[in-house]
């Protein structure tokens, strides 16, 4: 992240006290410590009021907060103070760089009805609508989010990390004699189940054991309360223990007593205390509740499915009546304390997401500015001859149908789709019913180009991500009439292009490709550098510009070549750009371009560059300096089609 970009502090904030001991609060605190450790100043601050469906309190609380905070501050929100206050990250996403920071999605907690269930779901995804980016502690978290219109790409995952072991206060020595000693860690509440625990070990009341429930019963006095309940109707109030909340030391002293975990949530975001059990060379038996079917699939953790009680009741009576097996099991747990994840990795992870997140928007920034820019010249320099035949061909396509199938438009599928500027253009021009496909790897321009595009009228759906040789024929879409790109071929790689003529062909697809760059470019007035300028510039175009060594100004040759080779009919026609200072904003924007790149090939050169530079932009300031830049239209039509007739 250049040093522009790196944070002063980042602030995390939290509902209520963020003192509590429950997984989420322990993870924000352990991050936060390890940030500091590695020389990046963060805080974590509690924000008082009810939490996660706010009161006025909470509403007013997180409000004044943010306001405090300087323009470009990074804040993480934590999602439980920030899925119900979607008005309040909405008022400061311009001003701030948001973060979410989700555990797991409101709706999904254990217990609402229905009506809670919707009004968590709409209001948690308004408001991960309006944050820059967001960080989830678990894989499964982050697929989850996708029903919530987050885009894969703009997620990242930071799993939690434990204190090894070996850093762990002394407790303790296991105890190899009398009855079991049974730990489960966790707030009293219903989501993590810990009744279901209490009506297993009934059934299991003649075997040898003891049990601890640790956690906060305060988050949910009614359900604790029931678990004492229901304890004390089993008879097994001396072989059950609630402590309460612990301090570390003490929940450490737990662990090393502990002959086994048992953790019989419902639903986990990730489930830390596997972790933290395993570090402390426990043998779990574990729900697979949410992400625990993914997290806790390790050595030294058996599972059951969530909610069945009987089947927990047999896992813990196959460890109590089979000493041997538990002790396979903890020789697995041992071994995989040396592997978990320590709060460094956390603090890694969440440092390259950062790093992420300002790259992310820093280049949709700097492209959204540059292409819209060059969208004016863009338009103007297409060719209208191939437009109209192309627009002919697709409405001859279109009537040809059975009147049953002209019921589904033909499907246009444009690639690097960018803010839409291609659509903008042939919605208007194809006299012909359409709907539309854009592919981007940019998460923030494809929101843009959809808003753009679909004010016009037209079905445009968006898909994020980067077509390779390796997934595109799989992602393009059978049905496409058209495959269509805008300035693009330029930038990828002869593999790339050939993959997208076979699958062209294998769906009969028409292929319009507009504004490569075709190697040439002129100012005028001349300078004696220009030349020089250009040479670099052409060698700088066949770099690999994330698509492998791109062809640059050799594409539209090549991809002549390769669609002729399939049958097609294909003709070219040149579109240049035609700049005066009536454009000035995309030429300073191209001629900075031109001397970066020119830069990289012959950084010795980088001061006679500047010079150029600074020559130019003074001629375009006074209104003097023309700019043309050759580029090339190529449109293919499938083999055995119709004539060139428009």
């Amino acid at each position: 992240m250049p040093a522009s970009e790196v944070p002063g502090v980042i602030e995390f904030l939290v509902p209520g006290d963020p003192e509590q001991n429950t997984g989420g609060y322990r993870y924000v605190r352990k991050l936060v410590q390890t940030l500091s450790e590695r020389g990046q100043k963060a805080r974590v601050t509690g924000l008082p009021g009810r939490f996660p469906r706010p009161d006025e309190e909470a509403r007013q609380a997180l409000d004044w907060q943010l306001c405090q905070m300087p323009a470009g501050t990074w804040v993480v929100l934590d999602g439980l103070a920030m899925g119900g206050l979607p008005d309040i990250v909405g008022k400061h996403h311009e001003r701030l760089k948001l973060l979410a920071l989700v555990h797991h999605p409101l709706a999904d907690e254990t217990g609402l009805d229905e009506a809670d269930k919707q009004w968590f779901y709409d209001s948690e995804k308004r408001a991960l609508g309006f944050v820059a980016g967001t960080i989830t502690t678990s894989h499964h978290t982050a697929q989850r989010l996708v029903d919530y219109g987050v885009v894969l790409g703009e997620v990242r995952v930071a799993e939690p990390g434990v204190v090894k072991a070996s850093d762990m206060p002394s407790g303790g020595a296991r105890g190899q004699q009398g009855p079991s000693h049974l730990l489960c860690v966790a707030h009293l509440s219903p989501r993590k189940a810990q009744h279901h625990l209490v009506e297993a070990l009934q059934s299991l009341a003649t075997l040898p054991w003891d049990c601890t429930l640790a956690g906060s019963c305060s988050r949910d006095p009614g359900y604790a309360e029931s678990v004492r309940r229901l304890i004390a109707k089993a008879g097994l109030e001396q072989r059950i223990t609630l402590t309460g909340e612990l301090e570390d030391d003490e929940l450490a002293g737990l662990y090393r007593r502990a002959d086994f975990f048992v953790f019989p949530s419902l639903y986990e975001g990730y489930g830390m205390v596997i972790d933290e059990a395993l570090a402390a060379g426990l043998p779990i038996i574990s729900s697979n509740g949410g992400a625990l079917a993914d997290t806790a699939v390790r050595p030294g953790v058996v599972q059951f499915e969530a909610g069945d009680v009987q089947a927990l009741a047999a896992r813990i009576r196959n460890w109590l009546e089979n000493p041997e097996e538990l002790t396979h099991a903890r020789n697995l747990a041992f071994g995989e304390s040396e592997r978990i994840r320590s709060w460094q990795d956390t603090a890694a992870d969440f440092s390259r997401a950062l790093h992420d997140f300002g790259s992310l928007h820093r280049h949709s920034v700097f492209a959204g500015n540059w292409l819209t820019a060059r969208e004016s010249a863009d338009h103007r320099a297409r060719s209208r001859k191939l437009t109209n035949r192309l627009s002919h061909w697709l409405k001859q396509q279109y009537e040809s149908r059975s009147a049953e199938s002209r019921a589904q438009p033909p499907l246009i599928v444009d690639l690097g789709a960018g803010r839409g500027s291609n659509a903008m253009f042939l919605v208007r021009s194809l006299k012909v019913p359409q709907t539309w496909l854009a592919i981007d790897q940019d998460a923030e321009l494809l929101r843009e180009a959809k808003q753009r595009v679909e004010a016009l009228g037209v079905p445009y759906e968006t898909e994020e991500i980067q077509l390779t040789p390796g997934n595109m024929e799989e992602r393009l879409p059978e049905a496409a009439s058209l495959i269509t790109a805008s300035a693009l071929i330029d930038l990828v790689s002869e593999a790339w292009l050939s993959t997208l003529v076979e699958a062209a062909a294998a769906r009969r697809s028409a292929v319009l490709v507009v504004l490569s760059y075709a190697g040439s470019f002129e100012l005028s007035p001349t300078h004696p550098d220009d030349s020089m300028l250009r040479d670099l510039v052409n060698r700088h175009q066949h770099g690999d510009k994330g698509a492998g060594a791109a062809l640059g100004p050799d594409a539209v040759a090549v991809l002549q070549k390769l669609l002729a080779e399939k049958g097609y009919q294909v003709e070219l026609d040149e579109s240049p750009w035609q700049l005066d200072a009536d454009d000035s904003s995309l030429v300073r924007m191209l001629m900075e371009g031109w001397v970066e790149a020119a830069t990289e090939i012959a950084p010795r050169s980088g001061g006679r560059l500047q010079t150029w530079l600074q020559s130019r932009n003074a001629e375009l300031a006074e209104g003097g300096l023309k700019v043309w830049v050759d580029h090339m239209d190529l449109l293919a039509l499938p083999p055995g089609e119709v004539s060139w007739q428009a």
